[in-house]
């Protein structure tokens, strides 16, 4: 069983390293456009092997995806990052033609392959994604979720001097200031997380939350890379153990929520097939209306990309 991570930068390698440890497939592929980079990268995770004691044989490719080759789950991490004087649409069109090239090449290869887009802006490229596959929307899905809510958790783990273990959370929305942490959905051990934090610091906990990307740009002048690719790398492992796992995922929505053609972040459970279920929550007045508000902003950006006609 192979899985393929495209693009070796900070959260590609890192991913396939956190891939590597679970020792869960027998091949991760890391493939980039820089020459002999994803090579560089792959040779030193397999390095470690014999110190961290896990067997997934590591290939690097540069821009030959023949060595992608029947992958059941690919991650696409491609794309630049937001550069000085650079607009939104400017990026959207930028980052759209690598996923689109991307994408197009990953199926030629894996036509069978479950395809999770890490690519920012996250939501809009997995939109990209869904269009360049070609395939069902279940198949093609993007990571956000799970790293808005470690977040949330890890905030919330400091806030109580607890174990992040015992904390679970969901969070919807789109991936940015317009998120959705729902505290009522948050518990600590079962323990409503109301029940332990006040109105005051949990509203404040969740701002965090809400620029919690921000906030890592500010102190390394770059975007994270740990949680990002271990993030991607978790909802891999659901994947191919086909562990039914309830993650937070960007989803493509055809009714649920009251929402329709838009990939946006809500709970889902992951499985061999990808996406096997969208989980509707019953949320209340004030949580669909945040929910609806954070649906407004992706379905403009969405509209940036249907403008530039590339499909």
């Amino acid at each position: 069983m192979k899985i393929s991570v495209i693009g070796a930068g900070n959260v590609g390698a890192t991913c396939a390293d956190v891939l590597a440890q679970k020792d869960i497939v027998n091949e991760v592929v890391l493939l980039d456009i820089k020459e002999n980079y994803a090579e560089g990268k792959a040779l030193d995770i397999w390095e470690c092997s014999p110190v961290n004691y896990y067997d997934t044989r590591l290939t690097g490719s540069t821009n030959d995806y023949s060595k992608t080759a029947n992958s059941e789950v690919v991650v696409i991490t491609s794309g630049l990052p937001r550069k000085p004087g650079m607009s939104r649409d400017d990026l959207i069109e930028t980052n759209a033609k690598i996923v689109k090239s991307v994408t197009e090449q990953v199926i030629e290869h894996s036509p069978k392959a479950k395809i999770i887009i890490v690519s920012n802006p996250l939501d809009v490229m997995t939109y990209c994604g869904y269009l360049a596959a070609k395939k069902p929307s279940n198949e093609v899905f993007g990571m956000a979720g799970v790293l808005d809510t470690a977040r949330y958790r890890s905030f919330l783990a400091m806030e109580l001097n607890c174990s992040p273990k015992d904390i679970q959370a969901v969070l919807m929305g789109g991936h940015g200031d317009t998120m959705v942490p729902l505290p009522r959905y948050t518990t600590v051990a079962g323990i409503p997380v109301t029940e332990l934090v006040s109105n005051e610091r949990l509203d404040a906990i969740v701002e965090r939350t809400k620029k919690g990307g921000g906030e890592i740009v500010n102190l390394l002048g770059t975007s994270g890379w740990y949680a990002p690719g271990a993030s991607a790398a978790q909802m891999a492992e659901a994947i191919v153990k086909d562990s039914q796992r309830i993650f937070p995922s960007c989803a493509w929505l055809d009714g649920q929520y009251g929402l329709n053609d838009i990939y946006l972040g809500v709970p889902t459970k992951l499985g061999r097939n990808g996406i096997e279920e969208i989980i509707e929550l019953k949320l209340n007045d004030a949580e669909m209306e945040l929910l609806h508000e954070s649906a407004g902003h992706v379905k403009e950006v969405m509209g940036v990309l249907d403008n530039m006609n590339l499909f």
